[in-house]
């Protein structure tokens, strides 16, 4: 199985690129303009201020990295496989969407790039809606969980659009869950280092239950998985029906667990390390404004 030529994904991915690129060089000085001045206080979470038009290489490499990602997930001979014989391949897809092409774009995007889009009428209200941690949560997990259902999950690997948009959602409600640990934008801040410690540990229980599910039945879930001719993965010669439902289950509970705690650890020694005397900043540092005024008008 080769490469898949899909035109709206390559479009896509083309979009964003060439977008970004253009956003970070000849129309940077227009887009911050358009964005307006970036707040002065260090929000929650945030380990630095945002530097108004700043762009670290870091931020160039991981931005196009989530861009390879999406299209080794939705071009390579992964796709092919993930839709035509291997359940397992296609939860390798779910999670190199939702756990890595995600968090990578997140940390690519600064936050000058998205202040005009996400604060301005008409999405602004939507956005403070669907970015809270709470939505963010529910939102992205109702949608990942509901795609599994055998009768959906399976007719969607027989209609195309339907697939399509599955994938496009996955992608980004995945953007969308991670917004509270890793949002580029200060007045849509990310939960302080503590909640979200607790936060990644409840993202990671939807995968563990689904994967525990699948890869414990003794029943096919998947029909088409179940009457494709088999195909070896991941160093399996040849994987039979019911070995790749435990494989494809076992992927989505232990990877797509700890790709969750993983992070958990990140943020957890972060909070340490910004609890530590010598370097939690004074008040007045985080909010200025805020520690400039009477406390009655607090």
């Amino acid at each position: 199985m080769g490469w898949t030529f899909e035109p709206g994904v390559i479009a896509g991915l083309l979009l964003l690129s060439v977008g970004y690129a253009l956003a970070a060089t000849r129309f940077r000085a227009l887009v911050v303009r358009a964005g307006g001045a970036a707040p002065r206080w260090l929000p929650p979470g945030a380990l630095t201020a945002e530097r108004s038009a700043g762009l670290a290489p870091r931020q160039v490499v991981c931005f196009y990295a989530g861009i390879l990602v999406v299209a080794l997930a939705l071009l390579s001979p992964l796709h092919a496989l993930g839709e035509r014989a291997l359940l397992s391949a296609h939860m390798v897809q779910h999670l190199a969407l939702t756990q890595v092409a995600a968090p990578l774009l997140l940390l690519g995007v600064p936050g000058w790039m998205l202040r005009r889009v996400l604060l301005r009428p008409p999405l602004r209200d939507p956005a403070r809606a669907l970015l809270a941690p709470v939505s963010a949560f529910v939102v992205f997990n109702l949608v990942f969980l509901g795609w599994h259902a055998p009768a959906l999950y399976d007719f969607a690997l027989h209609f195309a659009p339907l697939h399509a948009l599955e994938h496009a959602l996955f992608l980004g409600l995945a953007l969308v869950a991670w917004w509270p640990v890793l949002g580029p934008l200060p007045e849509l801040p990310r939960l302080p280092h503590g909640a979200q410690v607790l936060y990644l540990f409840f993202m990671s229980l939807p995968p563990t239950v689904l994967g525990a599910i699948i890869s414990l039945a003794e029943q096919p879930l998947y029909p088409t998985y179940w009457a494709a001719a088999r195909a070896g993965f991941l160093g399996f010669p040849t994987l039979s029906p019911l070995e790749d439902q435990q494989l494809g289950g076992l992927i989505m509970w232990i990877p797509g667990a700890l790709g969750y705690f993983l992070a958990l650890s990140i943020v957890f020694f972060l909070w340490l390390e910004r609890r530590s005397p010598t370097e939690s900043p004074p008040y007045g540092a985080i909010n200025p404004d805020l520690a400039r005024k009477p406390a009655s008008a607090r």
